[in-house]
């Protein structure tokens, strides 16, 4: 990688201090470019990579069980997941929280290569450098041998640390405008893990992995029959007092948190009746927490001093600091949502595994990150429909009535998909496009080449807004614009993430930065498993040349920017190294 400077402005043209334009000028600053990568330190410093498990020195850690597949509760079918009226709904006890931190943020396995070994996990990373915290509140539940307070997930250990001990009532009056047996679900970002590798553009990245975390929880709490909505009319204060990133005691001399986002979780069960919405008044549900509760619960007691990740930073980036400050939500907004079918589509008993069918379960934990494809393996067409439709948020209904995942996100989709198509069976190879919100097609249109022919594609569902826009081998194209990276081309398909930019930002404000590349990284936690359910693999790509992308569709302003490129294919796997199970290193 490059380090020489970036851009900076003349002394003639003042640096504007508007967070939406600092936002943007992160953006154009971390641009890769043929001639000029974005800053990174050159090389790696592996005296001081930065260690993956994050503990809490002095915080008593709750080991949960680490259960086998043929373990209650039982994974569902992986088809199933996206009916959420097939899954049963879980109670919440530490069985249950054990299997979800597992499909959400463990280990999933150990590659060992001569004398180095290390852990991949359920949720995806860019590098493999698990920038993403987990966190979860819990109130008193019946059921569940936990005391209410904040918990940080340890994943190595696959354990529980009680960083903070809640009063009961206090616990319980937060969580009471959600349904019953609800706990809240928290992920913060050290952004250190990245830049130690990234530099500069780390800031992305790590939001690409918050992304990548709230898609895998909500496909584990889907295994489990659970709802989960994430609650982002909070401001990030009241984030930062509730999972203690603020309390500069507990990271002094050490690598801080971000914080980044809150979710409530919660179960719906029409048989136990748990499905009514606290105080039985209203169908509505906050998207906020009461900021007050918050700050009283704030001065519990504390447990735990954060061990520190390298001994030596070297480099630091003040621009991480700086995007990451003007970034920062700091208003909160009174959003609630109808709880609608959520309540009652959970059936009161298991259904059988349906046969020739793989569990989620099995699909979340071979989930792996393609290193390198083989340049001759195709997809179905059909296989491939399967995989768009999957990604298409419906936004045109309520939100808790829209697929999983995307009863998770509260807001209008932002990403659409340009996508290099090189071997899917069926298809004309060639440039097409997803309009992942039809209602935004006019707009895109003209925002892009108006000489592009925007053909239905044949054989295309017809609720499947995917377009033809240009015939020929993109092979080349394709791994151009991916930073010269062969993967994007001897795959089935690659695509490019392609954002709503600069209107949605200066209509929504600079703390949406972050979020568009969160749901980036949804969309690719998606992907990820839809590439292991169709005997394939995917990886995600961050390196790419952002405006090379954008010359070809012929996108000259910021209307639009390339967040995050994705590939799909037939896996070449190296047979140097050896796997080994996840929680092999724990006698219990």
């Amino acid at each position: 990688m490059s380090t020489e400077n970036p851009i900076s402005a003349t002394p003639t043209e003042p640096v504007s201090t508007d967070p939406v334009d600092q936002v943007i000028r992160y953006h154009i600053q971390t641009k890769h470019h043929f001639n000029r990568y974005a800053r990174a330190l050159g090389y790696l410093d592996w005296a001081n990579q930065p260690d993956p498990f994050r503990r809490f020195e002095g915080a008593r850690l709750i080991p949960l069980p680490v259960l086998k597949p043929d373990e209650e509760p039982l994974s569902p079918s992986y088809d199933a997941i996206y009916r959420t009226e097939r899954v049963v709904s879980q109670p919440v006890n530490l069985q249950a929280i054990s299997r979800f931190f597992e499909f959400a943020l463990a280990i999933s396995a150990w590659k060992k290569g001569g004398e180095m070994q290390w852990a991949l996990r359920s949720n995806p990373s860019s590098g493999n450098l698990h920038p993403t915290e987990g966190y979860a509140i819990f109130p008193q539940i019946d059921g569940l041998d936990l005391q209410p307070g904040l918990y940080h997930y340890a994943a190595r250990e696959h354990g529980l640390e009680f960083r903070a001990e809640f009063p009961v009532e206090q616990a319980a009056y937060l969580l009471n405008p959600f349904p019953p047996g609800a706990f809240l679900f928290g992920l913060t970002s050290v952004h250190w893990r990245e830049a130690w590798k990234y530099g500069e553009r780390a800031f992305r990245y790590c939001n690409h992995d918050v992304g990548h975390a709230i898609g895998s929880a909500r496909i584990a709490a889907a295994t489990l029959g659970w709802n989960m909505a994430l609650l982002d009319a909070v401001e990030q204060n009241t984030i930062a007092l509730l999972l203690g990133t603020n309390r500069v005691d507990d990271f002094a001399a050490v690598e801080p948190e971000h914080p980044d986002c809150i979710a409530v979780i919660w179960r719906s069960d029409r048989a136990s009746g748990e499905g009514q919405v606290a105080r039985g008044k209203t169908d509505e549900m906050p998207l906020f927490l009461d900021a007050t509760l918050v700050k009283d619960l704030s001065n519990a007691s504390w447990h735990g001093k954060a061990n520190r990740l390298s001994q030596d930073h070297g480099v630091h980036w003040d621009v991480i600091d700086e995007v990451a400050e003007a970034s920062w939500k700091s208003q909160a907004d009174k959003l609630t949502v109808s709880l609608g079918s959520a309540l009652y589509r959970i059936p009161s008993h298991p259904l059988p595994l349906p046969p020739h069918q793989p569990s989620a379960g099995r699909i979340i934990r071979q989930r792996r990150s393609a290193v390198s494809f083989d340049g001759k393996t195709s997809i179905p067409a059909a296989t491939f429909f399967r995989m768009m439709q999957w990604v298409m948020p419906r936004s045109d209904r309520p939100q808790l009535d829209r697929p999983m995942p995307w009863d998770v996100w509260p807001h209008e989709p932002a990403i659409h998909l340009i996508l290099f198509l090189h071997r899917i069976e069926g298809l004309t190879p060639g440039l097409y496009f997803l309009v992942r919100d039809p209602q935004k097609l006019a707009f895109i249109q003209q925002s892009m080449n108006p000489e592009l022919t925007w053909t239905p594609t044949p054989g295309c569902p017809e609720s499947l807004p995917l377009y033809w826009l240009l015939e020929g081998d993109a092979k080349k194209a394709a791994i151009q614009v991916s930073c010269h990276q062969d993967i994007a081309g001897d795959s089935a398909f690659s695509l490019g993430m392609l954002t709503e930019f600069e209107g949605r930002l200066r209509e929504g404000g600079a703390w949406w930065y972050p979020r568009l590349f969160w749901e980036s990284g949804l969309l690719g936690q998606v992907l990820y498993l839809e590439a292991e359910a169709a005997g394939v693999r995917a990886t995600g790509i961050g390196c790419f040349f952002d405006d090379p992308v954008h010359e070809i569709i012929g996108i000259k302003d910021r209307s639009f920017q390339s967040l995050y490129h994705f590939t799909v294919g037939a896996p070449v796997e190296d047979g140097r190294l050896m796997t080994l199970p996840a929680y092999h290193h724990l006698n219990r």
